[in-house]
């Protein structure tokens, strides 16, 4: 068990963070044509509408939630709030935003397997990727009465302690996980898994939507009109066409 924790959690981590960058890159330069949302909103658009807005809203503040709470050193907040009540915050904000973003994508899933149109134009990886997001929020969502079990924080202490050692390299990151249940597990797996397959899926264009954000900040683009030097009476209509 020590040798299968170490990989999935002390390898892993890096081996899913080079393919979603690496296989973001090749995909952007090799095979730009694909790289879309592959909309299907003419069909059934009412379901889309709510799913769609329900997901993204939901999976957005999750995901810049779990970015800033697991890779905020405790040190830099703890003068504010405790690691107790954060992990309360958490909790309620999280279980909230989840719970729209788990409706979101069981609309979107039901959409797309239900209408034949929508199922016949739709890839594999659509529906593999749909399946994995609803299993990852439904884990996520299991978490928090389990979280509720930890209300001094230690848990979340540990799993942000995971990430941030994680990130800068350093060792004895997987021994912070010994006391993790497997729920907490199954859920920062899948979480690493969908990243592996990003690349290989619809949700390239994600980076096309933060690269949107760069249209705020860019120079206003000055247009000219162009004039014309077009001779005198060229374009007067002749008698016969003004007759007419």
């Amino acid at each position: 068990m020590n040798t299968l924790n170490h990989l999935l959690f002390g390898v892993y981590p890096y081996i899913a963070f080079v393919v979603f960058l690496a296989g973001s890159l090749l995909r952007f330069d090799r095979d730009q044509y694909t790289w879309k949302s592959d909309s299907s909103q003419l069909l059934k658009m009412g379901q889309l509408r709510w799913g769609s807005n329900l997901f993204h809203i939901g999976i957005l503040f999750l995901f810049f939630g779990h970015f800033a709470g697991l890779l905020t050193p405790h040190f830099v907040y703890e003068h504010f709030i405790s690691a107790g009540d954060k992990q309360l915050m958490a909790m309620i904000s999280g279980g909230i935003a989840g719970l729209l973003g788990f409706i979101g994508v069981t609309i979107l899933l039901h959409r797309r397997l239900s209408e034949p149109r929508i199922r016949i134009n739709s890839k594999t990886s659509d529906i593999v990727l749909l399946v994995l997001l609803w299993l990852q929020l439904a884990l996520g969502l299991v978490t928090i009465p389990l979280s509720g079990q930890h209300l001094d924080g230690s848990m979340m202490m540990k799993l942000a302690g995971w990430a941030q050692a994680i990130v800068t390299f350093q060792p004895g990151a997987v021994d912070l996980l010994a006391e993790a249940g497997f729920i907490f597990k199954a859920h920062m797996f899948l979480g690493m898994t969908i990243f592996f397959i990003f690349p290989f899926t619809r949700l390239v264009h994600v980076w096309s939507g933060f690269a949107s954000v760069s249209y705020l900040v860019r120079p206003y683009q000055v247009v000219r009109a162009r004039r014309l030097n077009v001779p005198t009476g060229q374009n007067q209509p002749r008698r016969s066409d003004a007759a007419v």
